[in-house]
Order: structure tokens, then sequence, then C-alpha cells
């Protein structure tokens, strides 16, 4: 006990002392080994800890402390798989232990052992869950009916999930609407809401129209029985429905069954809801969603439910100070004629109280309530277009009133707290908005350093607004200033799912804007969550089955397997690994240890293609505009086309790379059965074959640029995937790969009777000169230049020498196998040349190309270093304070926040550039060892 109490206090070396004392007088004692091996493992002598540890394992103890303390251990240790091994050893002694049995279960459950659980459904095969596992489950649960041992609310649960999944519906239905389905009360509304479920499967209109008409009585403000009480009364219109002569209705009582009756039935829930204590939103929208549906059958006003402009218009005057009558009315502006938006949007502004304007000044709300009035009114223009359809002049009026507002708003939230947002924030976004449209649509460079500048003042007095935030760091990206974003991002405490969700803000510009540093951090917070999910949702799952909530498991193992075939988790780990390669390969490890290490291969694909899955939320930046404008379900299919294509080139890339170690292992040349027998052979196969599937993957990539795509502003962010086709890049790697091709076949045939395999590569390295050369002229260009006083940005210059970097770096790997089939060839005609005292021998052709190339390349590269020096040089020398800020739009005071931005652009340019410079100057270092 004293070993154990040690180990709570975290006091483990007294613990180990302790362990050995016991050991002293009874050294065979199970338990104090293993405590001793706990206390090892936490003062990291991993090794000694898992000796021990499986001395006592061999041993296969059934005592309950060995077994638990060993359990602790190997969680500990992260090797779940040994606990399942400890139990089933336990089991097979003592075969009647139910506690036993009971964590057996478990510990499959935590190392996802389903097809062992043979009470779990077998995620990997439908077919067997249905014709074995669940009939097996449903029998040993009607045993349990027919003995009457259901007890617990848990296990009807069971029963009826069973019967779902079997589709035996009917059934199903039965049990819930039977003396069992009493026992459903931990929810609410779990029995009607499964009966409503049911009735769906079975086609049931009637008795969905029937519970939904008797569930709205009970309470008109529940809209999911709305909906189902509209689609029920349209399917029985359809099927020309009606009562039976006699008896009920069905099984739930009273169906509608007309148009006239949901007439009546809705009109009455809004004049029950005029003596409501509370004002109720159900009903009005109720009527607004009957109109809809009544328009979109092809039906007029023939049912008098009156005009939806007046009504939505009441609706406003009802609940026009409620943040969510935007997004109440957002659903149904369709039912305007456009032709009434500006005749709406004034009637709406009139019957607002703001104070009289006094020369020329504006109307301005006296409370809160009226501000809040008045922004859904200036949402809902943006909604409707009418700030879309302006031109410049007016639109920069209409952010300066937006800002004016702004401004006069803050003095309602001064006793704000800092989490709290203020209540005229949404002016200055949509103010931004505006600017945006300018920078984006009419190219005026102005717009985006003052839409900048609103966000970070905005933020300034709502240091808590995520939409702020949010915008920033798209804001920053797309001007390709990576730097304020990581801290941006970092306030925005994203959490747990949320790194999959909103993640890509971050992964997709970190590294192609040269910030190698933060670009792992980045890929870090990403891979840190999708490891801990997989452990956590063991876990998740293994509390449901203790705690009998078992609706909840089929919930936890989709969840993880959303979150295992997620496509930002395949993006970044493919990412990440090209990252390190790029950072250390060569530079601080070798190209081969690097992949070792990161257990790659290039056979091995671990991305589920056919079941990737687009967990992006590309709808966290809130956006007012109007339908067109605004992100379709065309945009999100493209967009996860060209993401799924882009990893495709960059999985095979890596892949590729990944196979290049394994050909430079040297052996008998011309004698291709040891060849084969090394399997080098089938290694270059494996390369070929990657290299057609990459040109495969490269014209998916070329037709889908010919489409040019343009996804709204606040949509997804493009790609890499246009630059890395327009600079070059792509053309000069597929090249390389097809050097390695040629290179390998020299080092098969030798050098005697290969003079077309030596004219190939030599050709092929000039090529590639040229080629890289090209690449680096799109490299040229100012980062910043201020043109009539306006700064103005190319964020594509980072990205090129981004790309050139990394096309540098695959040349160079290259270039070492080059360099090492070569230098032995070189070494033997040495050797010759020694043996029969030749003073000169003719040198193949191949290393005079090799020579050249690598002396060319050392140029180059010294080049692009020049180069960069010049960057940054031009970046220390631009004087921002110095800009003429001729902008009638800010005030002094929002100018310095302008000097602030552009301050941090100015700086993260600078960093990008250093970075890049840095790593360039380590692959020049080794360029200079390429010498044969």
């Amino acid at each position: 006990i004293k070993t154990a109490d040690y180990l709570d206090n975290g006091n483990n070396k007294m613990a180990i002392q302790q362990a050995d004392k016991l050991l002293k007088k009874h050294k065979d004692l199970h338990c104090a080994k293993v405590l001793k091996a706990i206390g090892l493992q936490r003062t990291g002598k991993q090794d000694e800890a898992f000796a021990l540890a499986q001395e006592v394992a061999a041993l296969e103890p059934t005592d309950d402390n060995s077994l638990q303390a060993l359990t602790i251990l190997y969680r500990e240790m992260h090797r779940p798989e040994l606990v399942t091994k400890l139990y089933e050893a336990a089991v097979k002694k003592v075969p009647n232990s139910e506690e036993y049995h009971s964590h057996l279960f478990m510990a499959y459950a935590r190392v996802g052992e389903y097809k062992k659980m043979q009470q779990s459904i077998s995620a990997q095969d439908e077919n067997l869950s249905k014709t074995m596992f669940l009939p097996l489950a449903e029998r040993m649960v009607e045993k349990m009916v027919k003995e009457e041992k259901i007890e617990a609310e848990a296990e009807v649960e069971l029963y009826y999930m069973i019967l779902e999944r079997l589709e035996k519906y009917q059934e199903a239905l039965s049990v819930v609407r039977g003396k069992l389905g009493e026992k459903l009360t931990s929810e609410l509304q779990s029995r009607e809401n499964k009966c409503m479920a049911m009735y769906k499967k079975l086609g049931k209109w009637p008795e969905c129209n029937a519970l939904s008409r008797r569930l709205l009585l009970k309470n008109s403000d529940d809209w999911q029985f709305y909906i189902t009480y509209f689609e029920s009364i349209f399917q029985l219109i359809d099927y020309n429905w009606t009562p039976p002569a006699e008896g009920e209705h069905s099984l739930e009582g009273e169906v509608h069954y007309s148009v006239e009756q949901a007439v009546k039935f809705v009109e009455e829930r809004i004049t029950e809801e005029a003596k409501s204590s509370r004002p109720l939103r159900g009903p009005y929208l109720a009527k607004l969603e009957l109109i809809r549906r009544l328009q979109h059958r092809g039906c007029n006003d023939e049912y008098k439910l009156g005009d939806p402009e007046e009504l939505m218009f009441q609706y406003f005057k009802k609940f026009g100070d409620k943040p969510c009558c935007l997004t109440d009315l957002k659903v149904f502006v369709d039912l305007l004629p456009s032709s009434q938006y500006t005749k709406f949007i004034n009637q709406l502004l009139g019957v607002i109280p703001l104070s009289a304007p006094v020369d020329g000044d504006l109307a301005l709300p006296a409370d809160i309530k009226a501000l809040q009035q008045h922004l859904c009114v200036v949402q809902l223009s943006r909604v409707l277009g009418l700030y879309h359809s302006i031109d410049k002049t007016q639109k920069l009026s209409v952010v300066r009133e937006l800002m004016l507002r702004y401004h006069h708003g803050l003095q309602f939230g001064k006793s704000c707290l800092k989490t709290e947002l203020q209540f005229s924030d949404y002016y200055c976004l949509l103010a931004v908005h505006l600017l945006l449209d300018l920078w984006l649509e009419e190219g005026e460079e102005l717009a985006v350093w003052q839409s900048l500048t609103l966000l970070e003042e905005g933020l300034s007095h709502s240091p808590s607004n995520a939409q702020f935030k949010l915008l920033l760091i798209r804001i920053y990206c797309m001007l390709g200033a990576f730097e304020p974003v990581v801290e941006l991002y970092s306030s925005l405490d994203a959490k747990h799912i949320q790194h999959d969700t909103i993640g890509y803000l971050l992964t997709r510009y970190a590294e192609a804007l040269g910030q190698y540093a933060a670009a792992s951090q980045s890929c870090n917070f990403a891979l840190r969550f999708f490891h801990s999910n997989q452990k956590d949702t063991s876990e998740y799952i293994i509390q449901a089955y203790k705690y009998g909530a078992f609706e909840k498991i089929p919930e936890f193992i989709a969840f993880r397997n959303r979150l295992n075939s997620s496509l930002h988790f395949a993006q970044v780990r493919t990412e990440r690994m090209l990252l390190d390669l790029l950072l250390e390969a060569n530079i601080s490890t070798s190209l081969e240890e690097s992949i070792k290490s990161m257990s790659l291969s290039p056979e091995e694909d671990d991305i589920p293609w056919k079941d990737l899955r687009d967990n992006r939320d590309l709808t966290v930046l809130f956006n007012w505009d109007p339908k067109d404008r605004d992100i379709s379900e065309e945009h999100r299919r493209l967009s996860l086309e060209e993401e799924t294509i882009w990893l495709r080139i960059r999985s095979l890339t890596l892949r590729l790379i990944s196979g290049l170690p394994s050909l430079s292992h040297a052996f008998q040349p011309k004698n291709s059965e040891k060849a084969a027998e090394n399997g080098v052979s089938s290694k270059i196969d494996t390369i070929r074959t990657l290299l057609q599937q990459l040109e495969v993957a490269m014209d998916s990539g070329k037709r889908f640029l010919e489409q040019t795509i343009q996804y709204p502003v606040l949509g997804p962010p493009p790609t890499r995937m246009a630059g890395f086709f327009s600079n070059g890049s792509c053309q000069c790697q597929t090249s390389l790969f097809y050097l390695v091709s040629d290179i390998y076949e020299l080092d098969t045939n030798g050098l005697e009777d290969s003079t077309d395999i030596q004219e190939r590569i030599g050709n092929s390295l000039k090529s590639l000169l040229e080629q890289l050369t090209d690449l680096f002229n799109k490299c040229k260009g100012d980062l910043i230049e201020v043109r009539d006083g306006i700064l103005k940005t190319h964020p594509n210059v980072l990205e090129n020498l981004v790309f050139f970097v990394e096309t540098l770096s695959i040349t160079l790997w290259i270039s070492s196998y080059c360099d090492s089939v070569l230098r032995p060839f070189k070494s033997n005609l040495q050797k010759k040349k020694k043996k029969k005292k030749e003073t000169s021998i003719v040198m193949p052709p191949v290393f005079t190309s090799f020579l050249d190339y690598v002396t060319e390349l050392q140029t180059l590269t010294s080049n692009v270093i020049d180069h960069i020096k010049g960057l940054e040089v031009m970046l220390t020398a631009l004087k921002l304070e110095e800009l003429s800020l001729e902008d009638t739009l800010l005030s002094q005071e929002e100018k310095k926040f302008t000097k602030t931005v552009q301050g941090k652009v100015q700086s993260s340019y600078q960093h990008s550039v250093q970075e890049i410079g840095e790593l360039l100057k380590k692959r020049l270092d080794t360029v200079k060892k390429l010498k044969i």
C-alpha cells in the first residue's frame, strides 16, 4: 500500500525503494514488481520498466492488483494492445469471472477490436452484422422481453436500435408505442420522436400528420413539427387520401388532409400566440413557410394567407430587435419581388425610433433596441443585394455611414466585459465587406488597407470578436502575410474538432508563404488533435458501454471514422512530411534516415481516397451576400475536387521521393537475377508506376484549372495548384522523376554500351537547368511597391520562391542519387587507369554533363540567394511612415491602425524572406558536396 501511495503522490523514487524492500522479503510478489515498473516508467527508464512488466505478464497473473497495475502501466506506455493479451490469459485461467470478461471486452473496445466484440456491430462488414450479429442480438433481447427481465431504459433503447438497423420498422414502432416504450423518459419527447421517425420510414403520413398536429397544439413554437406537418399534409393531398368512413382517422387521432385545414390551423396558432406570456416566432414563420410551399406548388394567393411583404413587415415590428430576426427573414426573402426591395427596406426603416437628424447629420438610435433593429435592416439590405448594385462613390459613402454608426454604438457597450461583443460590431464588419468588394471587384488597392484598419480597430474595442479575427486571418493570408495570423489564430483558442473544421485557414497558407517554423507548428496543432482523437474516442465508446448509453456508440464510431477519413487530416499528414524533408533531408540528417524515421514507403498509400470527408466549415465567416454571390453546393463540390487533386499530386510526390534511397543501394550491374533478389528492380517498377499516376493527376489538375473557377471571397480559399502549374514547378518536378528512371538504367547497364542513355541524361540535365532558371525568373520582382502613395503587394513572388526552394530540394535529392551512381563508375575507371599505366583515359560524356550541371546549379542557387538578399534590403529600406496617407475615409485616429497593419505585413514579408534565404543557404552547401 505504501508503494502505491508514493506513486499516487508523484514520489516515484520512494515508490521504487519501497518496492525493492518488499521484493527483498518476497521476491515473487507480482504486484510489487509492477508498481516498481510504474515508478521506473515515470522516471524515464522505459526499457527497464518494460522488461520488468513483461517478466510478470509472462507468468499470466490472475490477481486483481497485478492486473490493474499492469493495465495502468501499459496505458502510460501507450500500449493498449498488451492489456488485451493480459486479460485473454486471465479469462482462460478463470473462465467464470464476469469481471475479467468485462475488462477484456473494454480492452478490445479500446484498441478498436470490433470483430472480437461480438456484441458490437462490425463497421467493416454491414452484411455480417445484418445476417449474424443483429439477429443474434435481437433474439437475446426478445428472450429478455419474454422473461420480463427488461427493466432499464437503456435496454429498451438497445432493442429499438437493433430493430431499426434490421429495418424492422413496424416492430420498432410497436416497441415504442407499447408497454416498454413507457420507460423512454430521460429525453424530452423521446417516444414521440422515435414514433415519428418510424412513421416516416413506413410512409405512414396520416400518423405523421396527426402526431405533429398534436405536438404543435402542446407547443406551437416547435419548428421541426411544423415541417413534418406541412410535409405530411402535401403527401396526403398528392395521394388523394381521405379519412375512413368510421372510426379513428389514424393511430394518432385526427388528420388534416387539405390546404384549407392547414391554413386554418396556422391562423389558429397565431391567434393562440397572442395569449402567450412570451412572444413566439413559430406561428408567424409557419405562415410564411406555408406561403412558400404553396407558391412552390404553383398555387397563387387563392388561400388568402396575406402578402408576404406585409407579413415580414409585421414580423420585423415584433422581433426586429432580436438577432434571430435576420436569420429568420433571410430564408423568406425569395418571396419578395426584386422591384419591391427598396420600398420594403424603407418601410422597415420607417418604424425604427431614430433621433431626428440635425443639419444633415445621421438619424441615430437612442437605445440598444433601436440599434439592433437598424442593424437588422442594414444586414437585410446587403442580403437583398442593394449594396452590390451601387457605384464606387456610393459604396464609400455607405462605408462612412456604417463606421459612424459603429462608433456611435460603442457608447452602449461601455460596461461590456472584454469577453463580450460590442453591440455595434456588425456595422464595422459590413463596412469591411463593402471595402472587400471594392478591392477584389474593382481593383481598388487602398480598400484592402482600409478594411484591415477597420478590423484591427474593431478588435481593439471587442477583443473577443471571432469574426474580426477570422476575416483578418483571411485578408492577411491573401496579402501573403502569415506572421500576424499565428497570433490571431491562437487567440481564437480553437478547441478539439475545430482543428479539423477551421484548421484549413492556417495550414493552407503557412508553408505556401515561406514561414516554415510556423507551418510545422500549425501542422502539429492539427495532428495532435487527430492522433489524440483516436485514443479519446475509444474511451468514450467504453464509457457508453459502461453506462448503457448504447445509442451513442454508433455515433462515436461514426465520429472516429469521420475524423480518420478527414481530408484535412490527410493533407496535414502529407504536407507535414514534405515539410520535414524540405527542412532536414540531406541537411541535418540524410534523406534515407528522414524517410526511415517517418516509416514512409513508396508502395504504401494510407489515404482513404474513396471515403475522404470534407469536414471544413466553409461558412465560418459571417456573410450577408445575396444567394447568387454566396457559396453554393457547386462551389463546395468544386473545392473538394480541387483539394483532392492537389492532395493526390502532393501525396504521389512524397511517395516518389520516399522511393529514392531504396534505389541507390549498390548492387552488381548487369546481373539482373541478383538485382531481382535484392528487390531493387521491383523498386524502380514502383517508381515508374507512381510516375504514371502522377502524370494522370497532373492532367486532372490542368483540366480542372482550365475551368478558371472563382470562389466567393469568403468561400473556400483555392489550393496552391494554380501557382504550381503556372510557374513551371509542375513540369520541372515531373522531368526530375523521369531522370531517376534514366539514371537507374545507366546504373544497370554500365558505361560501356550506354551512349544513348548518357546522351539522354545529358540533355535532361541541360533542360532541367533551363526549367529551374525559368522558375527563378518567376520569383523576380518586388514584394511590395509604392504606387501613387498606395502600397501594393505581390504575394505570388513569395509563393513562387517557396516552390523554387522545394523544387530545388527535390533536384538535389535526385542529383545525390545520380552522384551515388556515378561515383563507383569513376573510381573503377581510375583503378583501370592505374592498372594499364595509361596517362589519360577518355571520360564518358555523362561525367562532363554532370559536372557542368553541378557547377551551373551552384551558380543559379547563389543567384537566387543574392536576389533574396536584395529583397531583404528593399524591405528594410521601405519607410512606411512616409506613405502619403491621403485617405479621406479614415480619421487620424484610424490612420494609426493603418500604420500598424502595414508594419505587420512588412515584418511578415521580412520574416518569410529570411526563412527562405536561410534554407537556401543550407541547400547551397549540399550542392557544393556534389563533386563526383
